[in-house]
């Protein structure tokens, strides 16, 4: 492969805003792209596959180059070196060594942090929390992430989407555990497609699509889906629930709701309704209100390290020590809502047990009235994000 300066200056560009002024990487790579609408599919493509992947293999990158700056055209050489492309011969890379890199690269492989790229106090954890599991998942959360579609079965069934997006020459592929997703075999912007303009599908991973139906919703129930966001379960429960019933979905941020009222009606869903958490009333007026409560709470998000990479470099202990005490108080204040006979259901995209399962044991302490159904765990090395869920079961 050749580098070309205009592209690389764009890496370059995007590495800046992404580790200096801290910013969100796929913002970044957005607003880069949209500088040059002259790049056609393959410029894109470079930039922002490469961007992601120096931002993963970031303190990689700086091992074999033996820097402690942030030497963006180092870094970029050095990515070169590794994946055997050509190195130019330009003046920004006189100093990059192929031979030199490489013979780091070797050493690199006696410290798991330096080999497999993440910061000290993240492996230190990883370690800690999950043992002899954690060099397998690291190592998962160090793949590109696949796109995964869901199909919007309320406008049409699976096998009638793939059809559609191969007359699109989208190659798809399919997982027999998931049943309304399809996988692209190549990524590729599908925003731009008639199907998802349509409202036929939404982007959304195969980890995260289990979660809806483990909350076993069904047509004409009252649910409440109460971390919103921007609403891709909400979406999918709506499907689930052939558009029959109720799905109140709630979130503290107004914007994200907003976001989901344009998702809905591209989807054709019209039993969701939007209700914006002003405070602790609008959780008390719902008190025994829904049938199923669906808890997916702000979480570390190290299951989606995939396709969020520079999370690693952005996280710190005391972010996390935070998120677990918000994860704690969602749990006990929000349960309140499920009726007695209904289902709660709590989930992360984490895949550390004090995010999770030591949250589970902890709520289950201080709440006699719910009983635990079943625990489902979705490792990164299974292909997909990782996703934790817990079904609860509210006593009668």
């Amino acid at each position: 492969m050749r580098l070309y300066r205009t592209t690389t200056y764009a890496v370059l560009d995007a590495l800046k805003q992404i580790f200096e002024d801290k910013k969100y990487a796929d913002k970044v790579i957005e607003k880069v792209l949209k500088q040059n609408p002259k790049w056609g599919a393959r410029d894109r493509r470079f930039i922002a596959e490469t961007t992601y992947d120096i931002v993963r293999w970031y303190r990689l990158l700086k091992f074999v180059t033996n820097t402690e700056d942030n030497n963006y055209w180092k870094l970029v050489g050095a990515w070169c070196a590794l994946n055997e492309h050509e190195i130019p011969d330009w003046d920004e890379f006189k100093e990059v060594n192929r031979k030199q890199i490489l013979k780091r690269y070797e050493e690199a492989r006696q410290s798991i942090a330096d080999f497999e790229s993440i910061p000290d106090w993240l492996h230190q954890q990883g370690e800690q929390e999950l043992g002899r599991v954690w060099p397998e998942e690291l190592k998962a959360l160090n793949e590109e992430a696949v796109v995964v579609l869901r199909t919007n079965t309320l406008k049409i069934n699976r096998k009638e989407l793939i059809l559609a997006l191969a007359e699109q020459e989208v190659e798809t592929d399919i997982n027999p555990g998931y049943k309304d997703a399809i996988i692209l075999k190549r990524r590729q912007n599908v925003f731009l497609l008639p199907e998802f303009k349509a409202g036929l599908f939404e982007v959304q991973d195969a980890g995260s699509q289990a979660i809806a139906p483990f909350l076993q919703a069904e047509p004409g129930m009252r649910v409440i889906d109460a971390c919103a966001g921007g609403g891709g379960k909400s979406l999918h429960l709506a499907a689930l629930m052939e558009n029959k019933g109720k799905i109140i979905s709630m979130d503290t941020e107004e914007w994200k709701l907003n976001e989901l009222k344009l998702r809905a009606r591209r989807a054709g869903v019209g039993n969701i309704e939007i209700r914006w958490i002003e405070n602790t009333k609008t959780i008390k007026r719902l008190d025994k209100a829904a049938d199923r409560v669906l808890l997916d709470v702000p979480c570390s998000g190290l299951g989606v390290l995939k396709r969020n990479p520079d999370a690693k470099w952005k996280l710190t202990p005391e972010f996390i020590e935070n998120v677990k005490r918000v994860q704690a108080g969602i749990l006990h204040d929000y349960a309140t809502m499920v009726k007695p006979g209904g289902k709660l259901v709590y989930s992360t995209c984490s895949i550390m047990p004090s995010e999770n399962e030591k949250q589970v044991e902890n709520f289950l302490k201080h709440n006699s009235d719910f009983a635990l159904e079943e625990e489902r765990m979705i490792w990164p090395s299974q292909g997909f994000d990782g996703f934790y869920m817990a079904r609860f079961n509210r006593k009668s």
